[in-house]
């Protein structure tokens, strides 16, 4: 029967407190896996770290916030003066056309009393001249009318005024000036038969009492 030593006794003992090549690689593998996992919660916080740090603070957001508000307020408002100024600048452009075409249709209308005469019937037709007239042109034709009444009676005058065309050269909501072509049909005792006179009439217009009168007769 087999005899159990001292030293026998010894080995069995090494034997068993040492580990075997399975239960190595086992704990290494426990060794691998559990520093991976401390890198990726390492690398995880150092990643929270890092989105942390690059939040702006709530008051810089909300002065933020502000500021492009105000920005935005201020182009709207840029933009409603802007409109506001253009179409103000277009209602300001049709009124001043609306008065120029009021003034052009008055210096037709005048010029056609101007040039129209009746000796039979001067002291209306006067009248007439004068009720379209003022300022400048008006002083005048009243310092004349005496005379050239006198004249057209003796001479048994008429005449007969037609405009051909007429345009605005200038015009502002109370003032304009107006070109006028005319043409006047003449008669008189010396001249039995009619006399066709063309005229270029410069007539500046104002307006006076709410009506458009002529101030200044041009024959350019």
């Amino acid at each position: 029967m087999p005899v159990s030593t001292d030293r026998d006794r010894d080995t069995g003992e090494d034997t068993e407190s040492t580990p075997t090549a399975s239960e190595s690689g086992e704990t290494t593998t426990e060794a691998t896996v559990d520093s991976d996992a401390a890198e990726r919660d390492a690398a995880t916080d150092n990643e929270t770290a890092d989105d942390g740090g690059g939040d702006e603070p709530p008051t810089a957001r909300g002065r933020r916030r502000r500021v492009l508000w105000v920005a935005v307020v201020v182009a709207f408002l840029a933009l409603l003066g802007t409109t506001g100024f253009l179409g103000w600048q277009l209602w300001q452009e049709r009124q001043v056309d609306a008065a120029a075409e009021q003034a052009r249709q008055a210096a037709v209308t005048y010029a056609q009393t101007l040039t129209s005469i009746d000796s039979a019937r001067v002291d209306e037709n006067f009248d007439a001249v004068l009720d379209g007239a003022t300022g400048e042109f008006k002083d005048m034709y009243s310092q004349s009318s005496t005379q050239l009444r006198q004249l057209l009676i003796d001479n048994k005058a008429s005449a007969h005024g037609v405009v051909l065309d007429s345009a605005v050269q200038e015009a502002t909501m109370d003032r304009a000036v107006v070109l006028l072509f005319v043409d006047q049909s003449v008669t008189n005792t010396n001249v039995p038969d009619p006399r066709i006179d063309r005229s270029r009439i410069k007539m500046t217009m104002e307006y006076v009492d709410g009506r458009w009168r002529a101030s200044k007769v041009e024959l350019p």
